[in-house]
């Protein structure tokens, strides 16, 4: 593994309907919904440590911390940037920022843990 402290990557999004609260049935309101936010975040703390793991292995989501503090409205473009802060045996700590035109508009952490990709489908499929 090649893993190491501030491994980074950013995803931008133009904000269509399909992200909307209203879309994802969230709210009653057509800007950015917090779950796209979150699935954004995860994206790009995915991105940060692509090619860096063993052959066979994986990662998946652990904990999400995210604050969302303020909307994104249809058209707008948001960057989302995620940096591996932390190492801590197979868990991989993330901090992440989400921001467009005005400025922050979210900010967190995620937790990822490495596992072995087959025997993680094993379990899932209850093998």
């Amino acid at each position: 593994m090649s893993l190491r402290i501030g491994l980074s990557a950013v995803v931008e999004l133009v904000v269509g309907e399909a992200d909307t609260a209203m879309e994802l049935h969230t709210g009653d309101v057509p800007v950015l919904a917090t779950p796209r936010v979150v699935a954004l975040a995860e994206t790009a703390s995915v991105d940060a440590i692509a090619g860096h793991l063993d052959e066979g292995m994986t990662s998946v989501g652990y904990r999400v911390q995210l604050d969302h503090l303020a909307p994104t409205p249809v058209g707008a473009t948001v960057r989302v940037e995620s940096r591996l802060e932390t190492i801590e045996g197979r868990r991989l700590n993330f901090r992440v920022t989400v921001r467009d035109h005005h400025g922050l508009v979210a900010a967190g952490r995620i937790t990822r843990v490495v596992v072995d990709r087959r025997r993680f489908l094993e379990r899932a499929a209850g093998e």
